[in-house]
């Protein structure tokens, strides 16, 4: 039997439209998946963001990016890239360097560290993503991808 939202929130009275119902059923199963994700991740020393930002390094090694391409490609917006590359500088997961023909770009690259972290990371991270999605068949998921990312075109006609 599946649990409704109302049911899962304890609320006696209806949702005011479907829309509210889907935008609240979005953001508990946001925070249900991403406490496990968080959970899976604690253990490295590491956060969902700081975690992104090494994935999205490894994907375009060796090049590096700026700080403003980084920003771009997270997952949820982060009010201060900067403090989160210095936090994870001093960690030694990434490393910054001045170009030195242009002084104002600054290129991040994941470090030998960083990527033994993500190397480290990729099973318990397959994990829990098999725990939370699992469940669900090939067509499901496609299905799933495919309302969210349409929900996140709302002004694409």
């Amino acid at each position: 039997m599946t649990l409704r939202l109302k049911d899962e929130l304890k609320q006696s009275k209806p949702f005011g439209s479907l829309e509210q119902e889907a935008m609240l059923s979005i953001q508990r199963t946001n925070a249900v998946l991403g406490y496990s994700a968080i959970e899976a991740l604690k253990p490295f020393g590491v956060t969902p963001t700081q975690y992104n930002v090494l994935r999205i390094l490894r994907g375009v090694r060796p090049a590096g990016l700026c700080r403003e391409d980084i920003r771009s490609r997270l997952i949820a917006e982060v009010p201060d890239v900067t403090r989160l590359l210095d936090r994870m500088e001093q960690a030694g997961l990434v490393v910054r360097e001045r170009d030195t023909l242009d002084r104002r770009l600054v290129t991040t690259r994941v470090t030998p560290k960083g990527l033994r972290l993500l190397d480290d990371l990729d099973g318990p991270v397959e994990k829990v993503h098999q725990e939370q999605l699992g469940h669900l068949n090939k067509a499901e998921l496609r299905s799933l991808i495919a309302l969210l990312a349409k929900a996140r075109r709302r002004n694409d006609k």
